[in-house]
């Protein structure tokens, strides 16, 4: 049973997602096992399948990447959560991106400025691989599943083909009912 949605649920949305923006180093994608730990285990706003769905829906359709967390704040709250979500994980991004961006042009050849971006990439790819970790968790036995993601790898490593043709194989198999016993949670 979800928890009664009121202000004082919507405003612990926005600053929890305040919060997070501040760590989004390798977009708000990376944070996405903070977002579930927080709407899907400790809220109980969303479940996996949920959790999941709407993010899915969100990269799928044309736009932002961090359109997703508008998708997940209306599916756990409705407008007012797609809100509190928006704005609480645009609004200090938006902020801190102006004033770097400001500090990385006046320095850009200093040696802490090639030492911040030298430290930061494992952290960015370390948030992007425990986001995949929590995308694929319920499918973690599908050997379907399994396969299309190392056809995708396959293609993005070895061609130089866009990202969209894997997305349409996905689609197409999808469609064809080949990912039918995926798991609902």
């Amino acid at each position: 049973m979800a928890p009664d949605i009121g202000w004082p649920l919507i405003f612990e949305i926005f600053t929890r997602f305040f919060m997070l923006s501040l760590l989004a180093t390798g977009g708000a994608l990376a944070l996405a096992p903070t977002m579930h730990s927080y709407l899907v285990i400790e809220k109980g706003l969303l479940n996996d399948t949920q959790f999941i769905s709407s993010i899915a829906l969100a990269q799928s359709a044309p736009g932002p990447n961090v359109m997703f967390v508008t998708v997940l704040g209306w599916q756990a709250a409705g407008f007012w959560g797609a809100l509190a979500t928006t704005i609480g994980a645009l609004i200090p991004s938006a902020l801190l991106a102006i004033g770097a961006g400001r500090k990385v042009l006046a320095n850009s050849y200093s040696i802490w400025m090639k030492a911040l971006r030298e430290g930061l990439a494992p952290v960015a790819i370390g948030l992007t691989f425990a986001t995949a970790i929590v995308l694929i968790k319920p499918w973690v036995g599908e050997w379907r599943v399994w396969a299309l993601m190392l056809f995708s790898t396959a293609v993005a490593y070895f061609t130089r083909l866009a990202p969209l043709y894997s997305i349409i194989v996905g689609a197409i198999a999808g469609g064809f009912g080949f990912l039918q016993s995926v798991p609902a949670t």
